[in-house]
């Protein structure tokens, strides 16, 4: 079942394991609400492109690293989004990550 909503997403977040169905930026950002950090982590490392960056930027917000943060936002020509909180910000980018995979 493709995932094409952030609550069909927020529903997958009940299973054992992250949808077959998406890709890795999505894996990260499924196994970082579980809880999964360095699981996350690994898989946006392993990854050379803006989303992943992004991706990596909000994982050290949420390590309370914000030197760190704002280094990757700085890497991808984004800044560290101070008017959201990281849950909105997750949601942000999964959303941004579902919508790119539908195109």
């Amino acid at each position: 079942m493709a995932i094409t909503s952030l609550e069909a997403f927020l529903a997958s977040l009940e299973a054992d394991s992250p949808p077959a169905t998406i890709g890795p930026h999505l894996q990260a950002l499924w196994l970082a609400r579980r809880g999964d950090w360095d699981g996350a982590h690994r898989i946006v490392q392993e990854l050379d492109d803006s989303a992943a960056a992004r991706i990596h930027a909000w994982l050290h917000r949420v390590e309370g690293d914000r030197w760190n943060s704002e280094y990757w936002h700085r890497r991808v020509g984004t800044t560290f989004p101070d008017h959201l909180s990281e849950e909105a910000e997750w949601e942000m980018l999964v959303e941004l990550l579902i919508d790119r995979s539908d195109s």
